[in-house]
């Protein structure tokens, strides 16, 4: 048995316009997992500005992912909302964590070198060092477990590995726990309504390549019944979705949002075609959806409500970090401490 009480920690940048992608790869699964674990919801808004934000965005950014969660049913006094920004010690464990991480290991994260580009050298320091941070996040709260998608687990590795050295050196074995992946099943990975062979993403130059949280029940229905689609009927196995990216991303979609097996939605539309399966999506989106985004209107047009769950949540969630910063603090030898 563990000596550590289970405890998840996830974190949403605040990057704002979340999507259809965002809310089925993560914040529903939030809701399912307040259930059973004790969770720590984190808008990482120290994680945003590896990159130039602006502050006016920033702020509204963060206030309408914090909406998210509340809006979709994350129950803020049950469990810990809050942004990152708001508790220093994530800043202040980052750094210790900094001079235990090493060089070649940050070199080998393949998300930096996707992020920055060939031109690496005008990438922000805080870029490179962003694994560093997020393992500071979790450990922080000694989180036993990390909702973590496939780009993500390269980063769950390195916290893994840091929190190793971190006990080793400073001969305090198993100070921090090394947190586990949760494994939710299989993962739904949303393409764009435009072009299935792409992720739907918010820097998509087409409004109709996604789904907004904040779109409306006549926004959803049109984007939907405009997305890209093939000449042929629905086929009716998995094997005949091969080539055919836009059957594969509505079906797909259709299915996490029903929360059906995938083979099962193949088997109701097999042969249909397009239009049949359009208008059902459509309405099962507008119904899952539409509900989100007029609670999530409702909180933004109410920002102190918003405010006052993040200010109770950060209050909360230091309370845990500090207990683990003093210990850290004594450990590594600082005085005062």
């Amino acid at each position: 048995m563990s000596q550590y009480e289970p405890r998840v920690l996830s974190g949403v940048q605040p990057t704002g316009n979340l999507h259809l992608g965002n809310y089925l790869g993560a914040i529903r699964n939030f809701v399912a997992l307040q259930e059973t674990h004790q969770c720590l919801y984190c808008v990482v808004d120290l994680h945003a500005i590896t990159v130039f934000q602006d502050p006016a965005e920033l702020a509204a950014n963060t206030r309408e992912v914090a909406a998210a969660f509340l809006a979709a049913g994350v129950d803020a006094d049950k469990h810990i909302v809050f942004n990152q920004s708001r508790v220093r010690q994530h800043s202040e464990l980052a750094w210790v964590l900094n001079c235990v991480s090493r060089m070649g290991w940050l070199n080998r994260m393949t998300q930096f070198k996707e992020k920055a580009g060939k031109d690496r050298e005008k990438a922000s320091v805080g870029l490179y060092v962003y694994p560093n941070l997020m393992a500071a996040d979790i450990l922080l709260y000694k989180a036993t477990h990390v909702p973590v998608g496939e780009d993500q687990k390269q980063h769950l590795e390195l916290a893994r590995d840091i929190a190793q050295k971190f006990n080793n050196d400073f001969g305090a074995a198993d100070f921090f726990p090394l947190p586990e992946p949760l494994i939710q099943g299989p993962a739904t990975r949303v393409m764009s309504l435009r072009d299935g062979s792409k992720k739907m993403s918010k820097s998509d130059p087409s409004d109709l390549s996604r789904i907004t949280l904040l779109d409306d029940a006549d926004e959803i229905a049109r984007k939907i019944r405009k997305a890209k689609t093939d000449p042929d009927p629905l086929p009716e196995t998995a094997d005949g979705l091969d080539g055919r990216p836009e059957a594969a991303n509505l079906l797909g979609i259709y299915a996490a949002l029903a929360n059906a097996e995938h083979n099962a939605v193949i088997s109701q539309f097999a042969g249909a075609q397009f239009s049949q399966l359009k208008e059902e999506l459509a309405a099962l989106a507008i119904e899952k959806i539409a509900p989100i985004g007029d609670e999530m209107r409702r909180l933004t047009n109410d920002p102190g409500a918003v405010e006052q769950a993040l200010d109770k949540g950060a209050a909360r969630a230091a309370e845990i970090a500090e207990s683990v910063m003093g210990d850290v603090r004594r450990l590594v030898g600082f005085l005062g401490s």
